[in-house]
C-alpha cells in the first residue's frame, strides 16, 4: 500500500509524479522575464526605477497547437512580453502586490480568464543589511492550491 503524503512514481521513469497534476491542463511558461519599473514605498524607487524578475504560468489546452502546428490555437507568449515590457515602463506603484495585480490585468485583456500564476522578484529590497531578493508569489482562475 503506497503511503498518500508521498507522490507516486511515474511508470515512465524515477521521477516524482503527482496523479493530480497529469489531469491539468498544459502550460505556456516564461521565466526570468527581466523589468524596468517604477515601484516602490520609497520616493526613490519610484523616481529612479529598478530591476524586477518575473516567472509566469498561463494555463490553457495546447493539444490543438501541438498537433497542428498551429500558433493561433496557442497563446502568444510573445504578446505577454511586450505586452509587460510597455507596461513596466508605465507604471508608478508602491507595493510589489499591486504591480502583481497590474500584470494579471494585462495577461487577462489579452488571453482572458485562463488560469495564470506569477511569482514578481524585486532585486533589492531596501533593508539595511539585507542583500537578497523579496517576491510575491500570486494565482488567479487556478483550480490547484
Amino acid at each position: 500500500m503506497s503511503n498518500p503524503q508521498q507522490p507516486a512514481h511515474d511508470p515512465r521513469g524515477d521521477r516524482s509524479w503527482d496523479p493530480a497534476e497529469e489531469r491539468s491542463s498544459d502550460f505556456i511558461v516564461v521565466r526570468n522575464l527581466r523589468l524596468w519599473a517604477h515601484v516602490g514605498v520609497l520616493e526613490s524607487e519610484r523616481q529612479l526605477g529598478q530591476w524586477f524578475e518575473l516567472d509566469l504560468e498561463l494555463g490553457a489546452d495546447l493539444s490543438a497547437a501541438a498537433s497542428g502546428d498551429d500558433l493561433g490555437a496557442s497563446l502568444d507568449y510573445s504578446l505577454a512580453i511586450t505586452a509587460l515590457q510597455r507596461q513596466a515602463s508605465e507604471v508608478r506603484v508602491q507595493t510589489l502586490e499591486h504591480y502583481s495585480e497590474l500584470i494579471f490585468a494585462c495577461l487577462e485583456a489579452l488571453y482572458g480568464p485562463v488560469p495564470m500564476r506569477l511569482e514578481l522578484r524585486k532585486y533589492r529590497a531596501p533593508v539595511p543589511g539585507f542583500g537578497g531578493r523579496v517576491a510575491v508569489r500570486r494565482a488567479r482562475h487556478w483550480e490547484h492550491s
